[in-house]
């Protein structure tokens, strides 16, 4: 029987230990909970923001730290030119600064160690797989895992330090100068790559990107039963 995910918290001021930029317009928000409840990687966190009249927004934000990381969790953040929140948190924000929020939330998108692990991204998407890589590593180092990951074009690359051989970038727009392969959307070949027999596939990015990764996905005989989807758009900030 599978364990439910954890309730979220109640709203409580978390301390900003660092912000990490990682890439022009993405940064991680390192930040120490209070009386924080461990999460399952795939799980997201609310921020609020209050202004002094009193009005507030709210968005929901992945994050992409592993549970192991005891007392702190990371939230990677997509700058919107045009957002409420996201430009605060992604150029106003810094350390010792205080940022309200609540969390974990969600018992969908959630991975809790099942086997073979296929996790495709595009752009900010990979923020919530990445939780589930990190935590792979630390925890489950048996799991076979692979990551495709497709972004427009290198610059556009997040965590691109901790990329290792079990992750395929695919770049949509330009490529880097000894790249093999054009730019140019996922194909049917680039999933065959790196699809498994069994085991689920998580997905998460853009509704275009989604949409179309699961039809891939189940032309290489992926049923619904293995395919979780996570959809951003441009609702979120």
């Amino acid at each position: 029987m599978t364990e439910p995910a954890p309730t979220p918290g109640p709203w409580t001021f978390a301390t900003v230990e660092s912000v990490r930029p990682e890439n022009a317009h993405v940064a991680t928000l390192r930040l120490r909970v209070p009386d924080r409840r461990a999460h399952l990687p795939g799980q997201h966190y609310i921020v609020r923001l209050t202004a002094e009249d009193g009005y507030s927004a709210s968005r929901s934000y992945s994050v992409a730290s592993p549970p192991e990381d005891a007392g702190v969790v990371e939230l990677t953040v997509d700058r919107l030119p045009a957002g409420e929140v996201s430009p605060y948190l992604t150029e106003d924000v810094v350390a010792g600064d205080e940022v309200e929020v609540r969390g974990p939330v969600g018992g969908y998108f959630v991975w809790r160690g099942e086997s073979p692990l296929l996790l495709v991204a595009g752009g900010s998407g990979v923020a919530p797989v990445m939780a589930m890589l990190r935590s792979r590593r630390l925890s489950h180092p048996d799991v076979p895992v692979r990551l495709l990951f497709s972004v427009r074009a290198p610059e556009e690359l997040i965590f691109a330090t901790e990329l290792g051989p079990e992750t395929t970038v695919v770049y949509t727009r330009r490529t880097p100068p000894a790249a093999t392969r054009p730019a140019g959307r996922i194909t049917a070949d680039d999933v065959a790559a790196v699809a498994f027999d069994d085991g689920p596939a998580y997905v998460c990015g853009s509704t275009g990107f989604v949409e179309a990764a699961a039809t891939l996905l189940a032309q290489q005989g992926y049923d619904r039963s293995r395919i979780k989807l996570e959809r951003y758009g441009s609702s979120g900030s």
